[in-house]
């Protein structure tokens, strides 16, 4: 058995050659086909990963009302500028938003830092407002359990005493959930749908290639070569025509995916915001790609034969 498989392989590999235009017509129907079967898969899956990490990235801004220091345990004595006494108060609303249900973590950000981080963005302009001129809260991070209770954590924040008001985006983050569903239901659909067309497209030039070997296996019929003999050689064939048609699109989605990484990753990451790691992404996509091919190049053989097989 093992004997008749290698000859039957060794076959399928004389007869890619012996075919010559008609296997380099599947092998570039295939090889067009995966590669925008790879683009857009690549496009739709970093594309839900953002949107998913848009929506678990939301967080509740809680600015403290002025002259409330609740990150100081120090304070100056009112009555002798020169003293310090305890601050009554230290972490007191620190304590109350970590009681409220469903907070996952809490941060705290003077109004210096808040300052420092909008000079880095907006540029140096923004340094007169240092010292006494800083028109800025001190804010704490909040971050919710889930993305689904940020309103509500939202709303249970503002109501404690020394909270200015709390902030999470209000109708933008509304916006950003319903658009990461959005783009996880038709994105995923969409993906499914173009295999479905890569499969059809794939199939056809598979048997246009078949259909033009008609008489080899009518003959083959006629000296008394059973289905299974005939069929094996091109099972293999369209399993070849797979693999072929999968390297070239591997080659440039593996190149350019790794490009477009490194040409975005840092300018999202400042919004923490990541792209799928090439180094574990890229070698799955490879491999949907050659079982893609290889299945349908197999598949598209055996479908296309049938007709020519019936008693």
């Amino acid at each position: 058995m093992i004997r008749t498989f290698f000859k039957h392989l060794w076959q399928s590999i004389k007869n890619l050659r012996r075919n010559g235009w008609m296997t380099v017509a599947a092998v570039s129907s295939v090889t067009i086909t995966l590669v925008l079967v790879g683009v857009f898969l690549a496009v739709i899956l970093n594309t839900t990963k953002l949107a998913s990490d848009l929506e678990n990235n939301v967080r509740i801004s809680t600015f403290l009302k002025l002259g409330v220091h609740d990150d100081s345990k120090e304070l100056v004595d009112a009555n002798d500028q020169s003293k310090k006494v305890t601050n009554p108060d230290y972490h007191k609303i620190e304590k109350a938003i970590k009681a409220v249900p469903n907070v996952a973590k809490v941060t705290y950000s003077s109004k210096e830092n808040e300052l420092e981080k909008l000079t880095k963005s907006l540029g140096s302009t923004w340094n007169m407002f240092k010292g006494d001129s800083n028109p800025l809260y001190d804010v704490y991070i909040v971050e919710a359990d889930k993305p689904a209770n940020v309103t509500k954590v939202s709303k249970d924040i503002g109501k404690i005493v020394g909270v200015e008001r709390a902030d999470y985006g209000g109708a933008n983050t509304k916006k950003i959930f319903g658009l990461s569903k959005v783009i996880r239901t038709w994105g995923l659909g969409a993906a499914g749908l173009l295999l479905f067309v890569a499969i059809f497209l794939i199939s056809n030039t598979i048997r246009m290639t078949i259909l033009s070997r008609q008489r080899e296996i009518q003959i083959m019929r006629l000296v008394g070569a059973k289905n299974g003999y005939i069929r094996w050689p091109f099972f293999l064939e369209g399993a070849w025509v797979g693999i072929l048609g999968a390297i070239l699109p591997s080659l440039i989605i593996g190149f350019v995916y790794r490009i477009g990484y490194v040409g975005l990753q840092k300018s999202l990451a400042q919004q923490d915001l990541y792209l799928l790691n090439p180094n574990t992404f890229v070698p799955q996509l490879i491999l949907l790609m050659v079982v893609v091919g290889v299945v349908i190049g197999s598949i598209g053989s055996i479908i296309s034969m049938r007709r020519f097989l019936k008693v």
